[in-house]
């Protein structure tokens, strides 16, 4: 395999400690819990434990609702959560005050989104009868697309390579629904181009950014996107399951229905009404009461990421991201060549997300099970797919140095291929 970039010098651990020296985002790593002996590269599917969260989570526990109690929604600023999470959230993804909310799942709110954006592009242009995304996308989103495709008489059109999305924009196109970094490569689609091109044929952008808020620079307004979706408990460091979130373009919100009309998002709540009436601007995204407990985590968790403001910001962790990357995958190359594994992220820094990832034809399972017992921890994409990822706020340059130097060791020696590995656990 080859590495990503042209190779720093030769590296050893001892110059790796130096860079961690060197990095002006070092002690950000101390918000977190550090698990002894663990070398975490997973944060693109869970991100690290805030030290602060369960002091915070203790808090709403025993006094806002322990003392409080339903009192809180209005003295502790619950009914706001949302909004004031959103608000956190949107400083990272390019968004306006007001613009964004905190709610759901991102399945859930990808499938208000998608009928939001489909209701729209539909009022311009009613012969408008496709969602056009790539066969890669996460499944998930597939699912969704083709469910409403299938209500409402649309078709879900997939391309199979990147670089054919344009090539198929035109006039029976309504939606372009896409990952930002896509989730088994890590590769990062270029967000102004493509909604501009969308935007050419009359169509509309729709982007999921699980992969890209508090990952990668991202700018939803700056790029002209439509609607936008993102998850909570990757690099925002949430916590499992965090609530998500959605964006609107201030254009568009006022122009639809939502299809999940629930009472919170109602223009007055607590009036009761028998008949829905939607909240003004991206209020009317919400749906059922908000889960204050995971909120309450999740600011935490945003809070982490926004610490990096006053040193530079998303710019600063992108900078330390792809040398952490280009990194890894130099080292991969130099010490475990002859291995059978190949490079599929891409090469070039504006292509690449915050992840490298690596395939092998008969063993990437086992492998990484074997790294895991390690304490490296990573992850596994069927069907050959190992996933690293690189979260600049929580991992070091040595412990790059340190996870490459024991995936050789499990190669080298065959460790891999030991019985135990191969057994399929339920989360891969």
């Amino acid at each position: 395999m080859t590495s990503f970039a042209e190779p720093l010098r030769e590296v050893s651990r001892d110059h790796c400690v130096a860079m961690d020296g060197a990095d002006k985002l070092a002690h950000l790593r101390e918000q977190f819990v550090l698990p002894q002996g663990v070398i975490y590269l997973d944060g693109n599917s869970l991100g690290m434990l805030p030290r602060a969260t369960a002091a915070r989570v203790q808090e709403v526990m025993e006094k806002e609702w322990g003392q409080d109690l339903i009192r809180s929604w209005n003295n502790a600023g619950w009914m706001d959560l949302p909004h004031r999470v959103g608000d956190k959230i949107a400083r990272l993804v390019g968004a306006g005050a007001g613009e964004l909310v905190v709610a759901d799942s991102t399945s859930v709110n990808l499938f208000k989104a998608l009928s939001a954006a489909l209701s729209v592009a539909q009022q311009d242009s009613p012969t408008r009868r496709v969602i056009l995304s790539e066969r890669s996308n996460f499944p998930t989103d597939l699912y969704i697309a083709e469910s409403l495709a299938r209500e409402r008489g649309l078709r879900l059109v997939m391309v199979d390579r990147p670089e054919d999305l344009v090539t198929h924009l035109d006039a029976d196109v309504a939606l372009l629904m896409l990952t930002h970094v896509n989730y088994r490569t890590g590769r990062m689609h270029d967000m102004a181009v493509l909604t501009r091109a969308a935007h050419d044929v009359g169509a509309l952008a729709l982007w999921d950014l699980a992969h890209s808020a508090g990952a990668v620079p991202v700018d939803l307004k700056g790029c002209d996107a439509d609607f936008a979706v993102g998850c909570g408990y990757k690099y925002l460091n949430g916590g499992p399951g965090a609530p998500a979130f959605v964006w609107a373009h201030p254009r568009h919100v006022e122009r639809f229905w939502q299809p999940l009309s629930g009472w919170i998002g109602h223009a007055a709540p607590f009036e009761f009404s028998p008949h829905y009436a939607p909240a003004p601007g991206i209020t009317r995204f919400l749906c059922g009461t908000p889960p204050i407990l995971s909120m309450a985590a999740l600011e935490c968790g945003v809070d982490t990421v926004l610490a990096a403001q006053h040193l530079g910001g998303m710019d600063a962790l992108r900078e330390k991201s792809l040398a952490l990357t280009d990194l890894f995958a130099q080292l991969v190359a130099e010490r475990c060549e002859g291995q059978s594994l190949t490079l599929t992220s891409p090469t070039a820094h504006l292509l690449r997300g915050s992840q490298v990832c690596l395939t092998h034809p008969s063993g990437a399972y086992a492998i990484m099970q074997a790294l895991i017992a390690r304490g490296v921890i990573g992850d596994f994409r069927a069907p050959d797919v190992l996933r690293f990822g690189f979260t600049p706020l929580t991992v070091r340059f040595v412990d790059v140095w340190d996870a490459v130097e024991h995936l050789r060791d499990v190669l080298h020696s065959g460790q891999w291929q030991e019985p135990r590995f191969a057994q399929r656990a339920a989360v891969t």
